[in-house]
């Protein structure tokens, strides 16, 4: 196989002898680098940090367990692990379900021009730049046109192509990145209007913190109401029986038969045994409760979101910068590749 080496001096000549035409084209990228850079909406980024509550870090289990074990009863609260830990909140955040969540949620624009739903903003209220303009006036061109009316009504299983579109828009616009070593979760919301940025960014928090409270409480709650449930029947059971026993003592107060003692000592039996499943029920709905509180995450905001007073948009001078570098190298290319006879030896 036939090896190839640079000439460097004929490279170094060649580029000198098209220094012109490498000026036009670094000046012609430059141009274009402006037009680019004057053309990009600005994009403002709020952010806001909380710490969550871990399991580990709430004594009210021990406590509830001692409680239960004084009357006999074995709760052991807070020995299980927990599903949803802070490490996959960012692909829960990115998860259709969650997204579709944010579509009606009140925004307005700093300039108090535009309040409508976050879903309206970012169909009808953002800027583009001319190219993607351009772009999609031709698929529109060739899109065809569908008839009848278009159910706005959203159904996460199954999308439209413009609703997904949104869903896809929003999971680029929002980021949550979590400190392996802290458990601090930073979300941060980019928007084109820094009100709306630092709203959603709290909005988004807010959502985070009531999805992981449903699902540490999920459990709880259907303890809760499934032991509510079984008071309110001991409690009738209990009731009816007593009525039955005061009812059947008051008619049978002189009688001295063994047949009426007998079912007057049934009853008193029955009554007792409703009694104590009336007060243990009772017993499991207290500490059913208190395992609801015990469960119910608590969450520490570490930064509040505020409202960005400077856009996030990347420099002109360094966009400026990457195209002028760009087009060095386009040209660089081409001369290569136009003159290898010469600079491969």
């Amino acid at each position: 196989m036939k090896e190839y080496k640079i000439n460097i001096f004929k490279l170094l000549r060649i580029i000198a002898d098209d220094w012109k035409k490498m000026t036009i084209t670094c000046f012609t990228f430059g141009i274009i680098a402006i037009i680019v850079a004057f053309n990009i909406p600005k994009i403002y980024k709020a952010s806001v940090s909380l710490a969550p509550e871990t399991s580990e870090n709430s004594s009210l289990s021990s406590n509830i367990a001692s409680v239960a074990s004084m009357i006999g009863m074995d709760m052991n609260f807070g020995q299980g692990n927990d599903a949803i830990y802070p490490e996959i909140y960012p692909d829960l955040m990115q998860s259709t379900r969650f997204i579709v969540g944010l579509f009606d949620i009140k925004v307005q624009t700093e300039d108090g021009k535009i309040t409508t739903t976050f879903y309206d903003y970012l169909k009808t209220k953002q800027k583009s730049p001319f190219w993607e303009e351009l772009i999609d006036y031709g698929r529109n061109l060739f899109k065809k046109k569908t008839k009848g009316n278009i159910s706005k009504k959203v159904d996460p299983f199954r999308l439209s192509k413009e609703q997904m579109d949104i869903v896809n828009a929003i999971s680029s616009d929002i980021d949550c990145k979590v400190d392996k070593k802290t458990s601090i979760i930073t979300i941060e919301v980019t928007t084109q209007d820094p009100l709306i940025s630092a709203c959603m960014a709290d909005s988004v928090k807010a959502r985070l913190q009531l999805y992981i409270t449903n699902y540490r409480t999920n459990k709880a709650k259907a303890d809760v109401a499934y032991m509510e449930k079984l008071y309110k029947q001991a409690k009738e059971n209990y009731t009816k029986v007593r009525k039955q026993y005061a009812e059947f003592s008051d008619a049978n107060e002189e009688m001295l038969l063994n047949s009426y003692k007998s079912k007057q000592e049934e009853l008193e039996n029955e009554m007792q045994l409703q009694y104590n499943m009336y007060t243990e029920v009772a017993r499991q709905l207290q500490l059913s409760k208190a395992k609801l509180q015990e469960k119910t995450p608590a969450f520490t905001v570490v930064q509040n979101s505020t409202v960005p007073s400077k856009h996030s948009n990347k420099p002109k001078i360094i966009i400026l910068l990457q195209f002028i570098i760009l087009g060095f190298i386009l040209r660089f290319c081409f001369l290569i590749y136009y003159r290898r006879k010469d600079i491969f030896e």
